[in-house]
Formats: C-alpha cells, structure tokens, sequence
C-alpha cells in the first residue's frame, strides 16, 4: 500500500519535531513547515534519508562544527539557513 503525498508530508513533519535532541525538533521542525510543501519527490527522498541520520551527528552538520556528507551538504546547508535572516 503505497502513502499519498499528504501522508507523507505530514509523517516526515512529525518525524521533524520528534527527534532525540530539542535543538534538532526546534531546527526541523521550522524547516519542515517552511519548506516541505514545495519539495519534489526527490527532494523529499532525501530529507527522509537525512531523518535517519544521528541527531548528534546533524546538529554538528548544521552548525558547521563537522562537515556533512557530501550527499547531504546541499540540504544542510539549507536547513542551517532557517533561523539566519
């Protein structure tokens, strides 16, 4: 049984704010409600490939202490954009 794309987004926005650490549900979370919309179906593939990913590990990615997978840094960097205006 294949999920719509509504069911999709709204699991994957759920998956964003219930994360291990908060800094992570608050960073996601944002981004998530700002941006998964407009995501194409690749896009979203990625995102969802991101979730699986440590928090540990992606709070040092977004906040540029590591650099992320190459994979992923396009994403990253997206996401780290969220709260700079």
């Amino acid at each position: 049984m294949s999920e719509t794309r509504e069911i999709r987004i709204k699991r994957l926005k759920m998956r964003s704010m219930r994360r291990g650490i908060k800094e992570m549900d608050l960073i996601l979370q944002a981004y998530a409600a700002g941006r998964l919309e407009a995501m194409t179906p690749a896009e979203l593939d990625l995102y969802e490939a991101l979730l699986d990913e440590n928090d540990q590990d992606l709070y040092q990615w977004v906040t540029g202490q590591v650099q992320p997978p190459a994979a992923l840094a396009g994403l990253i960097h997206e996401i780290s954009m969220t709260f700079q205006g």
